[in-house]
């Protein structure tokens, strides 16, 4: 296979020379100000970096279609058209745990093999759910935001007073194995769980005692906090919605580390500007990067840039394993994670 970008050393001896099409990994780093971005890396050996310019996120169209294989990014499409269009296209790989943003059945028209990275975010993911949830019940960045300001004027006793998290109600939905991390976190802050999902987890039952709710309204109902799981399909796009905002309690908080436009953000926004809810904390956005104005203005929304899975070990770890699904397939190995 020939090579679009010529590789460095290590990319070679790694990856053979196939020619590589993928997006702005190096300017993509620049913007999210990624202090682990550092030449000599695990990643630097997986990945050649490449600056590219322009300001749109769609594919470069020539790049594209002169590629055999595409290395992609988690927030960056490969729609349809460009599939279709690539005409020595033969193999997609993902770094992500998700692949919504491939149209997998464009490649499959074709026979071309997708592969992705799941199970390696997990524990960190749940992590960084965690710690949203607490910054929100707690308040820490409006707090934080007001002593950076020079503000404090010292101690009194309901400033910036929030909502305890032990013993609270957790309401998981989707309780796949991200969910289920999370719910670990959750049972050694003594919360009652309640989950609700297309099937039931006996194990999640049995590990942390997690009672199974069958309609989602009923959890939304009893929850004090609720977080959110689930993959990004016709079903769950605009999941939460004007309508089951209204069914949540007044003091109930929001999670969102899934997918970004399970949520409607201007239905989102309006519910906490009311009171509808008491707050929400979010990683993921429905036209990320953007995001919904009206929720930029709110104290009452924890808003972070897509790092729930951002350790240095755990990323590197996803641009690692999809690099050796590229290898697997340059050497015609079997791929160590194709796309069902």
């Amino acid at each position: 296979m020939r090579s679009l970008c010529a590789p460095t050393s290590s990319t070679a001896t790694r990856l053979g020379t196939p020619k590589l099409w993928r997006h702005r990994l190096a300017r993509a780093r620049e913007d999210r100000g990624d202090a682990a971005d550092r030449r000599g890396s695990p990643i630097d050996t997986a990945l050649e970096r490449r600056r590219y310019r322009g300001s749109g996120r769609t594919p470069d169209p020539d790049g594209l279609a002169d590629a055999d294989v595409v290395y992609t990014l988690p927030a960056n499409p490969v729609n349809g058209d460009a599939i279709r269009g690539a005409k020595n296209l033969r193999m997609i790989a993902t770094m992500g745990t998700g692949y919504d943003n491939i149209d997998v059945a464009a490649a499959k028209e074709r026979g071309i093999p997708v592969t992705f990275a799941p199970g390696i975010l997990d524990e960190t993911t749940a992590d960084g759910a965690f710690a949203l949830l607490l910054a929100t019940a707690r308040r820490l960045g409006e707090a934080e935001r007001f002593l950076r300001a020079g503000k404090y004027r010292g101690w009194t006793p309901f400033m910036f007073t929030g909502q305890d998290v032990h013993g609270a109600t957790l309401g998981i939905v989707g309780m796949g194995r991200i969910g289920l991390a999370v719910a670990r976190r959750a049972h050694g802050f003594a919360m009652q769980i309640l989950y609700h999902d297309a099937r039931r987890n006996p194990g999640a039952e049995k590990e942390v005692g997690a009672a199974y709710v069958e309609s989602l309204d009923e959890l939304l109902a009893r929850s004090d906090f609720v977080s959110l799981h689930v993959p990004l399909l016709a079903e769950t796009r605009h999941l939460m919605n004007a309508d089951r905002f209204r069914k949540m309690k007044r003091t109930a908080i929001l999670i969102n580390t899934s997918r970004g436009p399970v949520v409607d953000e201007k239905a989102l926004a309006q519910a906490l500007k009311e009171g509808v809810i008491a707050g929400a904390g979010l990683d993921v956005y429905e036209r990320e990067p953007a995001v919904e104005p009206a929720l930029m203005e709110l104290e009452n929304a924890v808003l972070l840039p897509h790092i729930a899975s951002a350790s240095e070990r755990t990323r590197t770890r996803m641009a690692v394993r999809a690099a050796e699904n590229v290898r697997a397939f340059i050497d015609g190995k079997p791929l160590l994670d194709p796309v069902p």
